[in-house]
C-alpha cells in the first residue's frame, strides 16, 4: 500500500530588529520571543535573535490528510472569511512560558494557500515584515520580524496495533479507510534472567530451556520486580524482523513503590543480522520524581562498533491521560535535536543530503530486507500514541517514508512503540496489581 499523505508547515530563520532612529526605549533582542499559532494546534514558542541564521527551524505543524482536506474545504466553502492564516505574536520579556507581564509588540498574519502542498514544496514567505502596532501608519516606529514559512509534503507509513501489545495482536498498515495486516506480535517472558546482551541466535527464542510451574508459597515475583518481558515482531511469513526485550528489570526504589529515575528499567530494541539479534536502540523509563502522574523516558540510538550511544529524545508523558511519543529532529523545540556531522538539511529546498540513503517513495508492499543504514536521522522520524494505564491501548505508529527502506526499519519502530506502551504498565505503582496478561506464574527452569 502507498504511504499516507501528510503536510508540514515549517517556520524558521527568525530574527527581530528595531529601527535605529526610534526614540522609544527598545527592549533587548535577547529578551524577545514569539508565539506561533495555527488553527487548533498547540501554540509554539521561539526566541527571537537579533540576526537571523539560515536553515534554522523554530516551529513545525504537522497535518494529516483529514486536517489538510478540512482546511482546503473551509477555504473553498467560506472564501469571505479569507484563507487560513498562520499568526505570529511578538513579545518582549524574559518569560517564554507565560505572556503575563510581558509587553506585546505586535503580530503578523500569513495567509496559507495549501493547494498542491501534498505533492510539492513551496515557500510561502521569506523576508522582513513590520510587526509594530502602528505598522500600517508609521513603519519607522515599528519593529521588524524576519521569518521563513515553508510548506512541504511529508508522506508517512501508518501502522496500527490490532489490540494491546501484551495480547500478541496483529499490526496493520493503514491507508485511509483500508487496513492491511503486515506484522504479527508475540508477547512473552524471558526466563531465568537470560539477557539479550549476549545476543542469542534468532532461532533460540526461549527454546533452550524447559519451564515448569513452581507450586511453592513464594509471593508473586511481580510484587517485587517486573522483568523478562519481550515482544517479537514477525512478518507475515513468520520470520522475526524486530524485537523489544526488557534487559533491566523495573524495580521499586528503596522505601517506595515506584521506579525511580536513578534506577530506570530498560529495553533493548533489536534487529536481525547474521542469524543473531543486534541492538539498535535502548529505551529507559521511570516515574518522574515529585509527579506521580508523569512517566519519564529516554531513547538512545546505538551504533555498530561505537561504545557511546546517541540520545535522540528525552521527555515525559502522562501515565493517566497517555500522550504521544515522538522522534522529530526538525524543530529546535525538540527535546534533544540530533544532526549528523556528515549530513545537511537545507531549509530553503527542504532536501536531505544523506550518504548511502535511498528515496522512500515506494509503497508498503515494496519493503525489502536490507542492512541497517549507518546514517543519523533528520526531520520527522516517528510518532506513536500511548494510552494511559487502565485504558485499552492500540498504539498507532507513524513513520517518515525517508526512514523506511526495508521491512526491519518499520518493524523496529513498531517494536519501540510496543516497548513504550508496555513501560506504562512496568512503571505502574508496585502497590497496584498488573493485569493478568503481564503476570507470569513463578516457574522453575531446566536448561
Amino acid at each position: 500500500m502507498d504511504p499516507c499523505s501528510f503536510v508540514r508547515i515549517l517556520i524558521g530563520n527568525l530574527a527581530l530588529k528595531f529601527p535605529v532612529s526610534s526614540s522609544t526605549t527598545k527592549p533587548s533582542p535577547s529578551s524577545c520571543y514569539c508565539k506561533i499559532k495555527f488553527n487548533n494546534f498547540s501554540d509554539q514558542l521561539a526566541s527571537l535573535p537579533q540576526t537571523h541564521q539560515e536553515n534554522t527551524v523554530a516551529a513545525c505543524f504537522n497535518l494529516d490528510k483529514t486536517q489538510f482536506d478540512a482546511i482546503l474545504e473551509k477555504n473553498k466553502s467560506q472564501p469571505s472569511k479569507g484563507i487560513t492564516c498562520l499568526k505570529i505574536y511578538v513579545y518582549s520579556g524574559s518569560d517564554e512560558i507565560s505572556c503575563v507581564g510581558n509587553k506585546f509588540l505586535g503580530r503578523v498574519s500569513v495567509p496559507l494557500d495549501l493547494r498542491g502542498a501534498e505533492s510539492r514544496a513551496s515557500v510561502i514567505h521569506n523576508g522582513w515584515v513590520c510587526v509594530g502596532e502602528n505598522k500600517n501608519k508609521n513603519k519607522k516606529g515599528s519593529a521588524e520580524l524576519y521569518f521563513t514559512v515553508r510548506v512541504e509534503p511529508d508522506p508517512r507509513f501508518v501502522f496500527q496495533f490490532g489490540g494491546e501489545p501484551e495480547c500478541s495482536p496483529q499490526v496493520f498498515q493503514v491507508q485511509g479507510s483500508v487496513k492491511q495486516a503486515v506484522f504479527t506480535c508475540k508477547f512473552g517472558f524471558r526466563n531465568c534472567d537470560r539477557n539479550l546482551v549476549s545476543r542469542p541466535s534468532m532461532t533460540e527464542e526461549n527454546t533452550s530451556m524447559t519451564c515448569i510451574p513452581s507450586f511453592g508459597v513464594e509471593k508473586d515475583q511481580s510484587s517485587k520486580e517486573r522483568k523478562g518481558w519481550s515482544i517479537t515482531i514477525h512478518d507475515l511469513s513468520g520470520s522475526p524482523v524486530a524485537m523489544a526485550s526488557m534487559v533491566t528489570p523495573f524495580v521499586p526504589s528503596p522505601g517506595s513503590d515506584r521506579v525511580s529515575r536513578s534506577n530506570p528499567g530498560a529495553w533493548l530494541i533489536l534487529r536481525p543480522g547474521n542469524c543473531t539479534w543486534k541492538p539498535w536502540g535502548r529505551l529507559e523509563a521511570w516515574r518522574e520524581p515529585g509527579n506521580s502522574d508523569a512517566l519519564g523516558y529516554r531513547f538512545d540510538l546505538l551504533h555498530d562498533n561505537i561504545a557511546a550511544a546517541t540520545t535522540v529524545v528525552s521527555s515525559s508523558l502522562s501515565s493517566k491521560r497517555g500522550g504521544k511519543f515522538t522522534l522529530d529532529t526538525t524543530s529546535s523545540l525538540a527535546s534533544t535535536p540530533v544532526h549528523s556531522p556528515h549530513s545537511s538539511w537545507d531549509f530553503g529546498s527542504g532536501s536531505w543530503s544523506t550518504p548511502g540513503s535511498r528515496s522512500g517513495s515506494g509503497s508498503g508492499s515494496d519493503f525489502q530486507f536490507c542492512t541497517w543504514p549507518s546514517f543519523m536521522y533528520r526531520g520527522f522520524v516517528m510518532s506513536s500514541t500511548v494510552e494511559g494505564v487502565g485504558k485499552v491501548s492500540k498504539p498507532e505508529v507513524e513513520i517518515g517514508v525517508q526512514h523506511v527502506t526495508c521491512t526491519e526499519d518499520a518493524a523496529a519502530y513498531v517494536a519501540l512503540s510496543a516497548a513504550l506502551d508496555l513501560s506504562m504498565d512496568a512503571c505502574k505503582l508496585f502497590s497496584q496489581k498488573l493485569r493478568k496478561e503481564l503476570r507470569q506464574q513463578r516457574q522453575l527452569c531446566v536448561v
